[in-house]
């Protein structure tokens, strides 16, 4: 019999090797910020954002996104927050730096939970395990977006925002950033469809119309454009030109916060700094 067993032990003891070790349980009293992806929960130390005096040309975005962001570390009530429009003007961090800052002035009260858009289906598991906690949690998807034949990602979240048994618990709000207002596409052809053609646009619309809070983001005009880049050149004491920084644009083929910070990098780069 032990001629048996001994291969057996050596095989089950090599197996237990090769298995990765159990996840360590995660602590959501401590990190100021957390990622799930890939079904996997992980702790961030130090949650990148620039400052808030940096991100210009979203005055009004800012204002409204910090101050229901305070709302939310402070335990008062607070908006679920859509962030859509123009690409690269800055919606995803202004929602880490809104953090960081409530962060400063409450610390300990409120953690960011970025989930990517692989683990959506692990929210309501996510919502579960949060909702019992002291701490308020600002759960956000980065550039959330359904492909046309998905029609259960939609339903679900509408659920979690408002109506649905598994809704997110009362220290828990969703900030989700798009390009689009309704979040899903929309076609041209939905207002053709001669059978109840409202009913195809109002449940795309839905999904949106659950946040308490829509922020729109649009194009980048010029001057704001040469602020952006004023802001974050001065701050790190890089010298700049107007024709220089307008003709970056045009070869990056428009005007963004996002361009402009990719002009500070290269003013960086010519400058022999890192960032």
């Amino acid at each position: 019999m032990s001629e048996v067993t001994d291969p057996l032990a050596r095989i089950a003891a090599a197996l237990e090797r090769l298995a990765p070790a159990p996840a360590a349980p995660v602590d959501w009293a401590q990190a100021p910020a957390y990622v799930l992806a890939a079904g996997n929960v992980r702790a961030v130390q130090e949650l990148d954002a620039p400052d808030l005096d940096l991100l210009r040309g979203i005055d009004e975005q800012k204002e409204r996104v910090v101050a229901n962001v305070l709302r939310l570390a402070q335990g008062h009530a607070a908006h679920d927050m859509l962030l859509w429009g123009a690409r690269g003007m800055g919606k995803s961090a202004l929602l880490r730096s809104a953090v960081l800052s409530a962060q400063a002035s409450h610390p300990g009260t409120i953690a960011l939970v970025q989930v990517a858009q692989d683990s959506l289906a692990g929210l309501t598991d996510l919502f579960a395990t949060l909702g019992p906690l002291q701490r308020r949690f600002l759960v956000f998807v980065d550039d959330l977006g359904f492909e046309d034949a998905d029609g259960s990602g939609p339903r679900q979240l509408r659920s979690w925002l408002e109506g649905g048994v598994e809704a997110r618990p009362a220290n828990v709000r969703l900030a989700v950033t798009s390009n689009r207002r309704a979040i899903v596409a929309r076609h041209q052809s939905e207002q053709d469809d001669p059978v109840n053609p409202r009913d195809a646009v109002d449940d795309k619309l839905a999904l949106a119309d659950r946040f308490g809070m829509s922020i729109g983001f649009h194009n980048c005009s010029e001057d704001d454009y040469l602020d952006i880049i004023d802001a974050y050149a001065g701050s790190l004491g890089l010298k700049w030109g107007r024709g220089d920084a307008l003709e970056w644009s045009r070869r990056r083929g428009g005007r963004s916060g996002r361009v402009a910070w990719q002009y500070v990098v290269e003013l960086a780069g010519r400058a022999g700094r890192t960032l």
